[in-house]
């Protein structure tokens, strides 16, 4: 794309001020009557050798912290934690929900784990490569409580950010 000097500026200072592509492609063809795809834009952008600057995405740190279970049922001890659960933390070990993240994914999986409920059942979980989760209770037909499973959602999303997922 051929731009006289000054439409070319006009284009650096609209890069400078943080305007996106659509933005840049919009106002090209309402102020400079230049009408241009998407991919043209980003040509010539590329082409004046600018860069576009990104928006800056906000750093949210969600601690992996539950509310306190109930205390056990009278003569019940609270049930022993799993050897498979220490094996990686990620984080505190609050009391309630808490998960663990595999360092190598089981096979098929992008990602998985371990999560232990506040009622002391665990179970794995995994996601696949098409972003479904997975959850394999230890206990055959055994269901987590909704909030717990809430818990487990929140804490699962903040462990995979942090990874980059």
């Amino acid at each position: 794309m051929n731009l006289d000097e000054e439409k070319r500026k006009t284009v650096a200072q609209w890069i400078a001020q943080g305007l996106k592509l659509a933005d840049i492609q919009n106002r090209l063809a309402s102020e400079l009557g230049v009408n241009l795809t998407y991919m043209d834009v980003r040509f010539l952008v590329d082409d004046l050798k600018l860069t576009p600057k990104d928006a800056e995405r906000p750093k949210t740190t969600s601690p992996l912290t539950a509310p306190s279970p109930a205390p056990p049922a009278q003569g019940r001890a609270p049930a022993a934690k799993p050897a498979a659960e220490t094996a990686k933390p990620t984080g505190q070990r609050p009391p309630g929900v808490s998960l663990s993240v595999d360092q190598v994914a089981r096979p098929g999986a992008v990602a998985s784990g371990n999560v232990s409920f506040s009622d002391g059942n665990t179970a794995n979980w995994y996601v696949d490569q098409m972003g479904r989760l997975g959850l394999v209770p230890q206990q055959q037909g055994y269901r987590p409580p909704e909030a717990d499973l809430q818990q487990f959602q929140t804490a699962l999303e903040a462990e995979l950010s942090k990874l980059g997922f």
